[in-house]
């Protein structure tokens, strides 16, 4: 196999079951081969490449799914890669009522070749935080990065931090003590893989290797912990960026979206 290939199968065998620990206030349940999580701002499924269903279970399966959300008057992402098979599987979640939203690029690196000497632009300060207002300051920074109300993440690191610390490490890249970029590493406890989540930036400090450097930070932290590989969903915006570190791209993921009737 070349590289690409290898790192896709390490991605199929450790990234495809349970996640890291959820926060107190979320929970797990397996529906046959798909795994459901519940508490979250909006639902989440995963599942493996290949459920081994077709046709009309598969169809049940998916259904069974959209309405356990229903009756909680819930939003649901049933989340997808691109080599996902049956290769029917995105038209039968439109079926169910799903929209897909964005495709991101599946990337992998080698842990101990990203884990360089972190180097920030002149006046800003890496800080590795776990107090709940930096989380607060964490989520507000990337609620104005996306335009979006993302109050719920500070709950969710909050809680990751109090239920299992040793597998999130949250880091922030400040400039005259404001954030202007935030990151986080997950670790995969009982796996060699960990995932990077967050890297935002804002606009007018990006293009100045802050995002790089929080790669490079988190890599040292994953190193330490005997982190073998790194795994980013990543926008059209860092995945040139991470391809240039070295990450190398392995498949796509979309999220496909049911939302309850307004």
């Amino acid at each position: 196999m070349n590289e690409a290939e290898t790192l896709l199968a390490a991605y199929d065998e450790h990234m495809r079951g349970a996640p890291p620990t959820p926060p107190a206030d979320v929970r797990h349940e397996w529906d046959g081969p798909v795994l459901r999580i519940v508490g979250r701002p909006r639902g989440l499924v995963t599942a493996p490449r290949d459920t081994g269903l077709r046709g009309a279970e598969l169809d049940r399966l998916i259904a069974r799914q959209r309405d356990y959300f229903a009756a909680r008057g819930e939003a649901v992402e049933w989340k997808t890669r691109g080599h996902d098979l049956p290769a029917d599987l995105p038209d039968r979640l439109r079926a169910a009522g799903f929209e897909p939203e964005d495709e991101e690029t599946v990337l992998i690196g080698r842990a101990e070749r990203m884990a360089t000497e972190p180097v920030p632009p002149p006046g800003v300060v890496l800080r590795r935080v776990t107090a709940d207002a930096d989380m607060r300051r964490v989520a507000a920074l990337e609620s104005a990065v996306w335009g979006l109300d993302l109050g719920w993440l500070a709950e969710d690191l909050i809680g990751r931090v109090a239920v299992a610390p040793e597998e999130i490490a949250v880091l922030v890249a400040e400039a005259g003590g404001h954030p202007v970029c935030a990151a986080w590493l997950v670790h995969r406890a009982g796996t060699p893989f960990a995932s990077l989540w967050g890297g935002s930036t804002l606009p007018e400090w990006r293009g100045r290797g802050v995002y790089r450097a929080l790669v490079a930070a988190r890599a040292r932290l994953a190193v330490e912990r005997g982190v073998r590989y790194l795994q980013v969903d990543a926008s059209d915006d860092s995945a040139p960026i991470l391809r240039r570190l070295g990450f190398t791209a392995v498949t796509t993921t979309t999220p496909y979206i049911w939302s309850p009737p307004r």
